[in-house]
């Protein structure tokens, strides 16, 4: 396992896949890196290519402004994606593109170990908790493996297209809440909330 200098430094330079040839910026990932809480979605977007940080588009803001509900600011949670460099188009990243990225996010929740992990949209839910999740079925269940409380929620750029999910997803809020109450033993998961 490298440590954080060294995994950026790597993460920074790969070649592994396509992506590095038309990226502008690879997107690490960022946020508290003893963080609790891990939030992962499924490729950086133009403005986070373009700044080389994750959800800082209409989509990330939209989600800053989800997870002030419940008090959660980035000071608190890390935020990262399945894939590091972002997809033409925004486009899905290819399993092909995953499987050259996921070392890098295995070594990020091993540097972290989070008690919970969010899965930002059906992709990273697929990927990380079952190749048959269907998010529209099972957003806001919760999933344990090793020792880590796994749960995924609608992509804020699905909210921002379909309005009509935002009741949803304020419930899966909610249960994020509650979750972060039971298990996280940081002051946000006990007195802020």
């Amino acid at each position: 396992m490298l440590n954080w200098a060294e995994l950026e430094h790597t993460c920074r330079s790969c070649q592994k896949c396509a992506l590095a040839e038309t990226r502008h910026n690879v997107v690490f990932g960022e946020g508290n890196r003893e963080a609790e809480v891990m939030f992962i979605g499924e490729g950086p977007g133009e403005q986070e290519d373009l700044t080389g940080r994750p959800f800082v588009g209409r989509a990330g803001q939209f989600l800053d402004e989800m997870l002030s509900i419940i008090d959660l600011d980035r000071s608190q949670y890390f935020i990262g994606n399945m894939v590091k460099c972002r997809p033409p188009q925004n486009r899905d990243p290819l399993n092909v593109e995953m499987d050259a990225c996921i070392g890098y996010l295995r070594n990020q929740v091993a540097l972290i170990r989070p008690k919970i992990i969010v899965c930002l949209g059906r992709v990273a839910a697929i990927r990380l908790i079952r190749e048959d999740f269907k998010i529209t079925k099972e957003h806001g269940l919760w999933f344990e493996k090793a020792g880590t409380w796994m749960m995924a929620m609608y992509h804020p750029s699905a909210l921002l297209r379909d309005p009509r999910k935002r009741p949803e997803a304020f419930e899966d809020l909610k249960t994020l809440q509650a979750k972060i109450r039971e298990v996280c033993t940081h002051t946000y998961g006990q007195n802020v909330l």
